[in-house]
């Protein structure tokens, strides 16, 4: 490892190395304590980044001469991660973290050595890489989630300020909230289960069977038609010949299912498995919506009325359109505040559209 030698060094690099000293620690710690937190490759990975992190610590120890006396504390969102990493573990302290990768230091340090700045552009990879199976493995109830509750703020809102700028009395905006929650809720659960229910006797209707396997100890074995069962499962010409011709050699020797076992095609689990069930969705959107369409209606459901009532709502839905859009951001790589802010604009465009409808079409006067 080559570097200045420590002689020819100023106060500020000293300063300088200091903090990226305190920095790879904090990293190191996260990864560790993420690493406790897994099992298998992933625990493997975790724990390598954590190692190339002593070797970067070790790299600012040289050049400082040994543990300074006094050294400055970890930037606020390194010990957030350290925090989260110790609680939680999830995918959202590996997407922070790849984030956090991406702004490598050292390309512009000339005391860093070429083997770290590869290292630091191949740790943002390989925490890309982990944050995408975690990704993968909730995208799909992270992005129902995401769709149930972020329609219950946005319709409910647009709902009780469509109605409430018609003049109408408190009561009946508190009235109409609950009602669109419940009617949304409901619509959203009957959908998810339909839908679900639907997908699964489709796929039921479409699965495999051994049907014709059973017969294949009558076939012959130089003119069978098994392998067109296999060809039309999705198999090549070829493979489906060579597949049949091992099942029918194997059903007339009289131990077939030791050579081969059940057909598979592109698929190692039941789609059906894969697909879930119809109850689950169905109570989990009823709940996701309702959580999201209660929001609107607290300002009411508490007594306030008018203009009050309005602002607390849109306060209110504001801050967890807001706090979606941060997550959404956070999980996806990409820049929360850009998210959060792309969602709140979207949910009170809504709402402001009903609104001026209301007052378009008041019925306060009737």
């Amino acid at each position: 490892m080559t570097a200045p030698a420590e002689a020819e060094s100023t106060p500020a690099d000293r300063r300088r190395w200091a903090r990226y000293l305190v920095e790879e620690r904090a990293e190191g710690s996260v990864y560790h304590k993420l690493a406790a937190r897994r099992t298998g490759e992933e625990r493997e990975i975790l724990l390598s980044l954590a190692d190339a992190e002593r070797r970067h610590e070790q790299h600012w120890l040289d050049l400082l001469g040994g543990e300074p006396k006094r050294l400055p504390r970890a930037g606020i969102r390194s010990r957030l991660l350290g925090w989260m990493a110790g609680r939680f573990g999830s995918i959202f302290v590996l997407a922070l973290a790849q984030s956090a990768e991406a702004r490598s230091p050292y390309d512009a340090e000339q005391f860093a050595t070429p083997a770290m700045r590869a290292d630091e552009k191949i740790h943002h990879e390989v925490v890309r890489g982990l944050a995408a199976r975690g990704r993968r493995r909730l995208s799909g109830s992270f992005r129902a989630a995401v769709f149930g509750a972020n329609d219950g703020l946005v319709s409910n809102l647009a709902l009780v300020l469509g109605i409430g700028a018609t003049g109408v009395s408190s009561g009946f905006v508190l009235f109409s909230g609950i009602a669109g929650l419940l009617a949304g809720a409901l619509s959203m659960g009957a959908g998810e289960f339909v839908s679900v229910r639907s997908q699964r006797e489709l796929l039921a209707a479409t699965e495999a069977n051994e049907d014709a396997a059973d017969a294949a100890a009558d076939l012959d074995i130089d003119e069978n038609e098994l392998a067109l069962v296999y060809r039309a499962r999705g198999m090549g010409q070829d493979e489906a010949l060579a597949r049949a011709r091992r099942i029918v050699t194997a059903a007339q020797a009289g131990v077939r299912g030791s050579v081969t076992g059940p057909v598979r095609t592109h698929a190692a689990v039941s789609d059906r498995d894969v697909v879930g069930s119809d109850w689950t969705a169905a109570i989990s959107s009823f709940l996701l919506f309702a959580s999201g369409a209660i929001v609107p209606v607290l300002p009411w459901l508490f007594g306030l009325d008018g203009a009050t009532a309005v602002i607390v709502a849109l306060v209110l839905v504001g801050v967890a359109l807001l706090s979606t859009g941060a997550m959404v951001g956070i999980l996806s790589g990409g820049p929360p505040l850009k998210r959060a802010l792309r969602q709140l604009t979207i949910g009170l465009g809504a709402a402001a559209i009903t609104y001026v409808l209301g007052l378009v079409f008041g019925v306060g006067a009737v």
